[in-house]
């Protein structure tokens, strides 16, 4: 599941640039987070969104505390962060918002299997993966077209 931010603000974007993938996991009692693409970019939190910040913090420190030629060539200049993560991350961070009933009517995936997703006593194939990631992005879309 992707977010994505850009480097000057934090809405959704579509702009085709370079792109930092962090990737948000979750282990027994906190979150980490770290950067699949550029070495250095780490960060920790006991949430999902201190995890997100500890990661961009990490960057802003990386940029300012290293030398031009020390700093990976995808920090200069503009970049998109996309926020990636875990099934089980996911559906815990989540949790709040979407109940496992919704997200079987979105996904038609059976409500159980959120469960063993969500406690991390199953791993989802990579096909459920993309049936969740399609019902969010489609979702997102619908929002996005609603006026009030």
């Amino acid at each position: 599941m992707n977010t994505k931010r850009t480097t000057s603000q934090t809405k959704l974007t579509k702009a085709k640039s370079k792109q930092i993938k962090i990737i948000i996991e979750r282990s027994d009692d906190s979150y980490t987070s770290y950067a699949e693409n550029v070495v250095g970019i780490y960060g920790h939190g006991d949430t999902v969104e201190e995890a997100k910040q500890s990661a961009l913090t990490g960057i802003n420190l990386l940029k300012k505390y290293n030398e031009d030629v020390n700093i990976p060539s995808i920090l200069k200049g503009d970049y998109e962060i996309i926020f990636k993560f875990d099934a089980e991350s996911f559906l815990n961070f989540y949790k709040k918002i979407f109940t496992n009933a919704a997200l079987e009517r979105m996904t038609g995936i059976n409500q159980k299997q959120f469960q063993h997703y969500a406690s991390g006593l199953k791993k989802p194939r990579l096909a459920q993966i993309k049936k969740i990631e399609s019902a969010m992005h489609n979702l997102g879309k619908e929002l996005l077209a609603v006026e009030l």
